[in-house]
C-alpha cells in the first residue's frame, strides 16, 4: 500500500461501504476471553452502544456480529473494521495532517498497536493483558480522521478510548485531552471494570497504552536496571559483581519482558518465568531473552552450570514461577534476588495463572468458571508467598516490583504482612530503590521518539543527551552523582543493548535540568535541521505523574499516599503549560481503583515556541512531585527542591517543618 492509499483510508475513518467479515490471523496472541457478567438486558445495551458508530443499514447485520462476539470474547472489538495496512509507526510525514502535532499523535497510536509492540494488537491492547489504547476498531478509524482534520486551534476529547469531538480551543491548549476508567470512586471494583468495558462505555488505560506513549519493553528496561543494579549494591560487597548470582522473576509479557534484558545488561543470571509459550518465544525471537527452557530437569542443570562459569545470562522458563522457587528450593539453589511482574493488577482476567493446571485449562476457567479460577490463583498466592519466605530465610533479598503481588497475596491469605498486621513484609522496590534514590531526587523515566523512523536521527539524540548529561554531571552534588553515572553509562551503551522494538524510541532517568536541557539540545538540533521532530514523554511511572500507595507513592509516609491530588495537578499543569496531549488513568500498573496516573506527550518541531513549552512544562512536571514528597518530610526531596528554589527564583515551595519525637511522645490522648 503506497503512502496516498494509506492516508486516504485515514481521512475516510469509518468506511462508507461495509467492509467483509475478517478472520481471526493464525497464531495471534490473543487476549483471554473475559467474564461474562452481563445481563441479557446489559448485552443488548452493550450492543446497542457498540452499533451507534455506524448507519443504521447496517445495523441488523452487524448487531449479530457483535452479539456473538460479546458471547466469544466478553467484549465488542468489532474486527471486522480494523484497517487493513499495516499498523506501525511510520515516518511522520507519511501521515495526514492539518498541523505536525496531530500526525505526530497518529504516529504513537500506531506504534502502540504495532504487533512487534502490543501484547494483544487485534484486541488494541498494549500491555499489561487489559491496557488498552481504544475499546474496539471504530474508535480507532474516528481517532485518526479526526486527528487528520486537527487544526492548530482544536482540541480533541478521548473519554476512555471514545473520540467525544474535536473542540475549538487555542493553539496553546493540548491537541488531545484522554481520560481511562474515571469512575465514580465507589464504582470502582475488578468487576466494575469487566461490566463497564464490556458494556463499551469505559477502558483500562494501563499507564502509557491509552495514553499513547508506550515504546515497547525498553520503556521498563531502564526502570528495572536501575533497580536490579542497586538491589544487587544491597546485598552484596562492595566490589563484588552479580555474575553467577540469581535474578529469579516472572512475566515476559509487555512491560515484565524487559526484565530479562535488565538482568544481562546489571551481569547476572535472570531466570524469568513465563505460563505463555507465544510471549516467551516472541520475548526470545527479539532477542530480550538468551534461551528458552521449558522443563525443571534442563532448568536446574542450566541455572547450576551459569553459575559455576559465572556467566551471564538470562533464561525463558515456559512454566509456572511457583514450580521454579518450589524446585529450586528442593535442589538448595541459592536466589540473591527474587521479585514477580506478573500481571497481579488483573488477577481474574489472566495476570496470573494457577499452578498444576496448563495454560489453555486456566483460560478456560477463566471464561466459563472464574470463581474456581479465583480459588486456584489464591491457592497458588499462598503456595508463592510460602516459597519466597523459605528463601527469604536463608537470605534472598525480595522486593515486591508494583504489580501487585504482595497485594494480592495477602488477600489471598499468603503470610506476606509484618507483625504490625498493616504493612507488608518486604518492601516495594519504590520504598526500597526508585523513591529515595530517584523519584525524591527528580529521577524519572524521561522518554522521546525519534519522528523520523530513521536510526540516524536515534544515534544523533543518544549523543547529544550523553554529553549533556556529562556536563551537567561535572557540577553535580555528590548526592545524584550515582545517578548519574548509571544514566550516563545506560546512554552511551543503549545501541549497543538492542533496546529498540517499534519506533525509533529511547529512555533514560533524568531529574529537572536533566530533562529540560537535552530537550532543548534536541531542539535547537531540529531547528538546525540535523534530525526531524522529536516526541517526548514519560511513563507515568515518575516522580510527579502516578499517586499509587503500594507503589510509586509507597515511600510517602504522612498518610498521604492514599489521596490522588498529585497525579490530577500533575496532568491539569501540564495541560496549560504547553503539553501536546495529556493523559490521566484510573488503575495503571497495580489495579484498577488502586491507583491514579498522569501523563503527557510534546512535540518538539525546532521552534521558539517548542522551546517556550518544554522549558515552562518539564519544570512543572517534575517539581509538582518533588515539592509533595518535600511535604511527606522525605529527606532526598527537600534537598531536591531547594537546590531547584535556588536555580528557578519564581519556584517558591511551601517547606515542612519537622518536630521531634519526644514532644510527641510526651502528649496525652
Amino acid at each position: 500500500m503506497n503512502v496516498q492509499e494509506f492516508q486516504n483510508i485515514i481521512k475516510q475513518g469509518i468506511p462508507s461501504e461495509l467492509p467483509a467479515p475478517k478472520a481471526y490471523p493464525a497464531g495471534a496472541n490473543r487476549a483471554p476471553k473475559r467474564k461474562d457478567i452481563l445481563s441479557v438486558e446489559e448485552k443488548q445495551l452493550a450492543v446497542r452502544n457498540a452499533l451507534r458508530y455506524f448507519p443504521k443499514e447496517w445495523h441488523a447485520e452487524l448487531a449479530v456480529e457483535f452479539a456473538q462476539e460479546l458471547k466469544d470474547f466478553g467484549r465488542i472489538y468489532m474486527y471486522r473494521f480494523k484497517p487493513n495496512y499495516e499498523l506501525k509507526a511510520r515516518s511522520i510525514s507519511d501521515y495526514p495532517a492539518k498541523c505536525e502535532q496531530a500526525a505526530a499523535i497518529m504516529l504513537m497510536i500506531d506504534n502502540n498497536l504495532d504487533p512487534a509492540v502490543a501484547q494483544h494488537p487485534e484486541e488494541l491492547i498494549t500491555y499489561g493483558g487489559n491496557g488498552a489504547v481504544f475499546q474496539n476498531w471504530a474508535q480507532y478509524l474516528l481517532a485518526m480522521k479526526y486527528l487528520s482534520e486537527m487544526e492548530e486551534d482544536q482540541t480533541l476529547h478521548m473519554y476512555s478510548g471514545h473520540p467525544m469531538g474535536l473542540f475549538p480551543s487555542s493553539k496553546d491548549a493540548p491537541r488531545v485531552v484522554v481520560t481511562n476508567g474515571m469512575m465514580i470512586p465507589n464504582y470502582s471494583k475488578p468487576d466494575d471494570w469487566e461490566k463497564f468495558n464490556a458494556l463499551g462505555v469505559t477502558q483500562y488505560g494501563q499507564m502509557t497504552a491509552g495514553s499513547f506513549m508506550y515504546i515497547g519493553p525498553q520503556g521498563i528496561v531502564h526502570g528495572t536496571t536501575i533497580t536490579v543494579m542497586n538491589a544487587f549494591r544491597k546485598v552484596l560487597n562492595k566490589g563484588e559483581s552479580p555474575k553467577g548470582k540469581i535474578f529469579l522473576t516472572a512475566g515476559l509479557g509487555g512491560m515484565s519482558g524487559a526484565q530479562p534484558k535488565a538482568g544481562n545488561i546489571a551481569n547476572c543470571i535472570t531466570v524469568c518465568a513465563e505460563v505463555n509459550p507465544k510471549a516467551a518465544i516472541k520475548r526470545h525471537q527479539q532477542g530480550w531473552v538468551d534461551e528458552l527452557v521449558d522443563n525443571m530437569p534442563d532448568l536446574i542443570a542450566r541455572v547450576r552450570k551459569a553459575q559455576e562459569n559465572e556467566e551471564v545470562v538470562s533464561i525463558a522458563f515456559i512454566g509456572n514461577v511457583v514450580d521454579v522457587w518450589e524446585s529450586f528450593l528442593a535442589e538448595d539453589i541459592f536466589i540473591h534476588l527474587g521479585s514477580d511482574q506478573t500481571s497481579l493488577h488483573n488477577p481474574w482476567s489472566g495476570g496470573y495463572y494457577p499452578v498444576d493446571i496448563s495454560y489453555e485449562e486456566s483460560n478456560r476457567l477463566i471464561r466459563e468458571e472464574p470463581e474456581v479460577f479465583k480459588e486456584k490463583v489464591q491457592a497458588t498466592l499462598k503456595r508463592h508467598a510460602d516459597a519466597v519466605n523459605k528463601h527469604t530465610a536463608k537470605g534472598t533479598y525480595f522486593f515486591d516490583y508494583g504489580n501487585a503481588f504482595l497485594l494480592e497475596s495477602s488477600r489471598a491469605g499468603g503470610d506476606v504482612m509484618a507483625e504490625n498486621g498493616i504493612d507488608f513484609k518486604y518492601p516495594s522496590y519504590v520504598q526500597d530503590i526508585l523513591g529515595p534514590m530517584c523519584f525524591d531526587y527528580g529521577f524519572g523515566p524521561f522518554r522521546w521518539v525519534c519522528t523520523s523512523g530513521n536510526s540516524e536521527d536515534l544515534d544523533k539524540t543518544d549523543a547529544i543527551a550523553a554529553k549533556v548529561l556529562e556536563e551537567i554531571m561535572a557540577n553535580s552534588p555528590e548526592e545524584i552523582q550515582q545517578q548519574m553515572q548509571d544514566n550516563i553509562t545506560w546512554i552511551k551503551d543503549a545501541k549497543e543493548n538492542k533496546l529498540v522494538v517499534g519506533s525509533q524510541a529511547r529512555i533514560l532517568y533524568a531529574d529537572s535540568e536533566g530533562r529540560i536541557k537535552i530537550a532543548n539540545a534536541f531542539n535547537d538540533a531540529i531547528a538546525r535541521g540535523e534530525i526531524g521532530p522529536v516526541v517526548l514523554g514519560r511513563d507515568h511511572h515518575d516522580v510527579s505523574g502516578t499517586d499509587s500507595p503500594f507503589r510509586e507513592t509507597s515511600n510517602i509516609y504522612d498518610g498521604s499516599r492514599f489521596t490522588a491530588d498529585m497525579a490530577i495537578h500533575n496532568v491539569i499543569g501540564d495541560g496549560f503549560r504547553g503539553a501536546t496531549w495529556v493523559s490521566i488513568h484510573n488503575g495503571g500498573g497495580v489495579g484498577w481503583g488502586e491507583v491514579m496516573n498522569g501523563g503527557f506527550g510534546m512535540l518538539l518541531d525546532g521552534s521558539d515556541d517548542a522551546e517556550r513549552r518544554l522549558k515552562s512544562m518539564l519544570l512543572f512536571d517534575v517539581n509538582n512531585g518533588i515539592a509533595r514528597r518535600s511535604w511527606a518530610r522525605n529527606e532526598e526531596a527537600n534537598f531536591a527542591i531547594k537546590r531547584e528554589m535556588e536555580r528557578t527564583p519564581k519556584l517558591k515551595v511551601t517547606l515542612s517543618q519537622n518536630v521531634e519525637d519526644d514532644i510527641l511522645n510526651k502528649l496525652d490522648f
